[in-house]
């Protein structure tokens, strides 16, 4: 008797971008980067949870948006986070969220969230680099930066 079980399924889209032969150094590169692909339509209105995939040169493989959400949260399973990141095989990786409030400021949950992620991260090999909290004009708030990584 055959068993069907679920499995996540990736697939790249090769875009005439410079996305992935763009080496990141700092988290200024990285908001930069995130801004110029995040849906301009959306990331006032409600918050989306991405994450960078990087190489071991820190050259990003692609960027998986992961869940969306309302004006103030999005749930993000860590289930489908590392599924996507085991399949993808990348070995270091950038969280990335959006407060369409404007509101540059790391809620204790945001907080409690990446480091959990890091905790898992860390049995996989897998480095956690930045978590970035975007704002709808551009700015940025880096957790590296501020030293809460």
């Amino acid at each position: 008797m055959e068993h069907n079980v679920n499995e996540i399924q990736i697939s790249y889209q090769e875009k005439p971008s410079t996305l992935k032969s763009q080496s990141l150094s700092n988290s200024k590169e990285v908001s930069s980067l995130l801004f110029n692909h995040w849906d301009m339509d959306t990331i006032g209105l409600h918050e989306t949870f991405k994450i960078l995939l990087l190489n071991r040169s820190n050259k990003v493989k692609g960027i998986y948006s992961l869940s969306q959400g309302s004006i103030t949260g999005t749930l993000v399973d860590l289930r489908i986070l590392f599924a996507i990141v085991l399949k993808t095989l990348s070995v270091g990786i950038i969280l990335a969220h959006n407060h369409p409030s404007g509101q540059l400021k790391a809620s204790e949950a945001d907080k409690q969230l990446t480091q959990k992620i890091k905790e898992a991260a860390r049995l996989f090999d897998v480095q956690v680099l930045d978590h970035i909290i975007m704002a709808p004009d551009g700015r940025y708030y880096s957790f590296a930066d501020y030293g809460i990584l």
